[in-house]
């Protein structure tokens, strides 16, 4: 369980790490609170991180609910595909935009996959019983 915890524990400050990010972009921006659009590189890390809140909603849930069912060091590596991608996709999305899609597949499979590993555990376990 201890590596489904620390999965969760460094998808959650990978997402604090980019709020600091979308703070710094925000201040060096010159952007005032509430605005979200005026500046490139600020519209781009908000992006990222609003997009990787969005996907926290299903990947920690999956992730916790899966391992409950299937091999916790499995899981947990599905998680760690996870949070590669996530990174890929912060790099992609400041670079260019446009190459982005990778680090985006790279993130939202291994959630998908967890939140289906979630859905079917529960049924097999049941119907084991």
């Amino acid at each position: 369980m201890e590596y489904l915890e620390l999965v969760g524990a460094l998808a959650v400050l990978q997402f604090v790490f980019f709020g600091f990010l979308t703070g710094q972009a925000r201040k060096r921006s010159g952007l005032k609170a509430p605005a979200v659009t005026g500046d490139v590189g600020f519209e781009c890390i908000y992006r990222v991180q609003m997009n990787t809140l969005e996907t926290l909603v299903a990947f920690l849930p999956g992730l916790f609910i899966a391992g409950q069912y299937w091999s916790p060091v499995w899981v947990a590596c599905i998680g760690v595909i996870y949070l590669v991608g996530r990174l890929i996709y912060w790099r992609a999305y400041m670079n260019n935009p446009d190459t982005r899609a990778f680090g985006f597949i790279l993130s939202l499979s291994p959630t998908l996959v967890l939140v289906i590993l979630a859905v079917i555990g529960p049924f097999v376990h049941i119907i084991h019983s």
